[in-house]
């Protein structure tokens, strides 16, 4: 692949073609559209999180003024969703039928002729409950007393294991253990949930704020009783998606139905309260982890024991704790792992994938007990990690959890990280304040990470590229932009190799008339899956433009290269024939010049890193303060380094944001006590510091681009570095462990009980 400087386009820095219709306001978000006739949904929602319903009474709603519809399960009769593992176990009606088990459960939806009216309506609905003892504490949920599904006899909705017979701490000198938590979060994107059904005939048109167009389809045709021909799918503009936008929400349906029934438009929009009460939630693990290490520092084996929140009804966050398991093994040689996690069901709203996806919790008890393993056995955190690395040339590695690493230099990564953040210094600086008894201690806190991008077979994407009869070119993709600038990143590599001028080519996505297939975008998968296709598609085009221009030019095909709007002979730049011409003399021919396929070739790849933080913390008030970040992230083979550093600022946000700030809660009774920005803390970017962010790039062989993920790495490396810099300015006190969000509430008393 050329690099920059070679007269490439590719590897360098290229504005955003996106940026102009976002900055301006004219790009079209699904709230934003209106359609003649256009009715809104008001859901009503369960107020109490676990209880047998007793009666609806929906008739002061139906009387109220510009109702059109009220619906109760028994007037819609829609299928249970079974959820992401496709089981009869943990069915959620999409209307609740017989029980509730969480705060936002649906009880009714209104029909109305505009959002307020709804809303006044869905006020008149009585339902009488018959309230039943909730569970959201995970370890009570596993013990079974109150149960969600009673003909289950078990709130366990998922386990994963290995290496239960391993005696994993055998050998051990010192065995550092801690109970970690991973808290559970919201993914708050700036656009809630949305959705528009539109009737159009014997089809309907869906129009919906999702990451997977082709995912809701037949799920959708499925919940409403249609074959999936019959539905069209479109995702518009998309403000934010983080994972939960990946997911199928029953609203979906409930909307779609209500809108073939009254044969009319239906819109239904979240309120930020609603988002945070019905959009799936994410995180929400109990690790409890052992290390062994040896006295100079070998890793020895590890014990993990952890607990996942799947929510009242088991969607995708159910099943991640496998790709934790995948990821234990993290960077280092470790011979040794017993890991076991189990999914338990709580009174909550369920579980989703959210930014990294299991990847995180994998790296947050991994650091985490590096860190108090380094601190017992009196090594630098540092040298530790360099120690247990595993080696660039043990590459392809497979891990004993199963990981197929393909390439990796992580000592490579450490090293920058130490150098760009002056490690030393800041070691030194540390110790200056220590002695001199400043109010302010200073804390240094490192993370060397590895994630799966493309993870769970999702390797594989839709791409298509044809020329058009005015010389520019058309990109089709199954995957899915939400703000990652993949019209950018995808036109970079048409344009790099046809020689098109990037505001020439058009790009296609999230419209299941238009595309024909695609798995979305999740997992950080879209450069090395869609982008592949595009590349691969693209090679093909060139190939069939130059046997045309070959016979124009009364030339060698092997003598055809790209020319100035079109192709030409080498060395004679004055003879082009331009894109136009060749994709007129194609359709003569009867042909199109155009090349479609399902790259496939490759497999999942594996990113990496360190992060180095650095903390300030007041011991009088625990305020921590966070003043430097440092992120080095390898993401194979950097396309776009401006897209790239973008990606790294978000990620990294995301995870200081968990070490600090956010923290969906719950009272013992299922209540939320976060269900809104008043209570939920995010921080804006007055918390934050400006980054530093580098690239090492180690190139993937798994596809012709190089390339690996890189959009939820910032958020992987970031949160267990912060956490230990939070830790290690508090060591010296005593302090062996601080829970996540860091609050000065409870750095203060962790100084006090220390």
């Amino acid at each position: 692949m050329a690099q920059s400087g070679s007269g490439s386009i590719l590897g360098n820095s290229v504005l955003r073609k996106e940026d102009p219709g976002l900055l301006r306001g004219t790009n079209e978000y699904t709230d934003d559209m209106k359609f003649p006739n256009m009715a809104n949904i008001v859901f009503v929602r369960s107020s109490v999180a676990h209880g047998r319903i007793v009666s609806i009474d929906v008739s002061g709603a139906k009387d109220m003024p510009g109702v059109l519809a009220v619906y109760t399960a028994d007037d819609l009769n829609l299928p249970n969703n079974v959820g992401f593992a496709g089981t009869p176990q943990h069915v959620r009606p999409p209307l609740a039928r017989g029980k509730v088990r969480f705060v936002g459960d649906i009880v009714a939806a209104i029909i109305a002729t505009d959002l307020y009216k709804g809303q006044d309506a869905a006020e008149q609905v009585i339902v009488d409950y018959d309230v039943m003892p909730a569970v959201v504490d995970l370890e009570q949920s596993l013990a079974g007393g109150i149960l969600l599904f009673e003909e289950l006899g078990s709130n366990v909705a998922f386990a994963t294991a290995l290496g239960a017979d391993s005696n994993a701490l055998e050998g051990a000198d010192v065995v550092a253990e801690s109970r970690i938590l991973s808290q559970r979060l919201a993914g708050v994107p700036m656009e809630p949930n949305a959705c528009i059904a539109v009737p159009e005939g014997d089809r309907l048109k869906f129009i919906v704020a999702t990451q997977a167009a082709h995912a809701v389809k037949p799920a959708l045709a499925a919940g409403i009783g249609v074959d999936p021909e019959q539905v069209r799918v479109i995702g518009p503009w998309v403000g934010g998606g983080f994972g939960p936008k990946a997911a199928y929400y029953v609203e979906y349906e409930i909307c779609a139905k209500a809108a073939l029934l009254l044969q009319r438009p239906v819109k239904w929009t979240e309120s930020r309260t609603e988002n945070m009460l019905s959009m799936g939630h994410g995180r929400g693990y109990i690790m409890d982890v052992k290390m062994g290490v040896k006295k100079d520092g070998t890793i020895v084996g590890l014990h993990a024991r952890c607990i996942a929140d799947g929510g009242a009804y088991p969607m995708v966050g159910t099943v991640l704790p496998m790709l934790t398991q995948m990821l234990s093994q993290g960077v280092y040689n470790i011979p040794k792992i017993d890991f076991d996690a189990k999914t338990v069901v709580t009174n909550t709203t369920p579980t989703v994938a959210y930014r990294g996806a299991g990847r995180p919790e994998a790296t947050q008890m991994l650091e985490r007990i590096l860190d108090i393993a380094a601190d017992m056995t009196g090594i630098d955190p540092a040298e530790i990690r360099r120690k247990n690395f595993i080696q660039p040339s043990q590459f392809p590695y497979t891990t004993i959890t199963g990981a197929n690493y393909d390439s990796g230099d992580y000592e490579k990564a450490l090293d920058t990280a130490l150098k760009l953040s002056d490690y030393k210094g800041l070691r030194s600086e540390q110790q200056r304040r220590i002695a001199s008894g400043a109010n302010k201690v200073l804390g240094i806190g490192i993370s060397s990470y590895v994630e799966v991008t493309a993870p769970l077979g999702l390797f594989a994407e839709y791409g298509k590229v044809t020329i058009d009869d005015d010389g520019g070119a058309t990109m089709v993709v199954g995957t899915s932009s939400h703000g990652q600038a993949h019209d950018t990143a995808f036109s970079m590599i048409v344009s790099d190799k046809l020689g098109i001028p990037m505001d020439q080519i058009r790009h296609v996505q999230s419209d299941t008339d238009l595309v024909p297939r695609g798995a979305g975008t999740m997992g950080s998968r879209s450069l090395q899956t869609a982008g592949s296709a595009v590349f691969v598609a693209s090679e093909n085009v060139l190939e069939q433009g130059k046997k045309i221009a070959a016979r124009l030019l009364e030339a060698s095909e092997g003598d055809i290269v790209k020319g100035d709007g079109g192709l030409q002979v080498a060395g004679v730049p004055a003879k082009v024939i331009s894109w136009v011409q060749l994709a007129a003399e194609s359709k003569k021919e009867g042909n199109e010049l155009t090349h479609e396929l399902d790259f496939s070739e490759g497999d999942s790849t594996y990113p990496f890193g360190t992060h180095v933080s650095v903390v300030e913390i007041d011991k009088e008030t625990g305020e921590a303060r966070l003043i430097n970040h440092f992120a080095v992230d390898d993401c194979g083979r950097v396309l776009n380094p401006m897209l790239v550093a973008g990606q790294q600022h978000g990620g990294i946000a995301q995870g200081i944001a968990q070490t600090l700030y956010e923290h969906v809660q719950y009272d013992e009774d299922g209540n939320p006590k976060s269900s809104n920005l008043m209570d939920y803390l995010m921080p804006s970017a007055a918390e934050m510091p400006s980054f530093t962010t580098f690239n090492t790039e180690t190139d993937s062989p798994r596809n012709p681009l190089g390339a690996k993920g890189i959009g939820e790495s910032g958020t992987i490396g970031s949160t267990p570095a912060l956490h230990n810099a939070v830790v290690d300015a508090l060591s010296h006190l005593g302090v062996m462990h601080v829970d996540m969000p860091c609050t000065p509430q409870k750095i203060w008393a962790a100084i006090s009980a220390a």
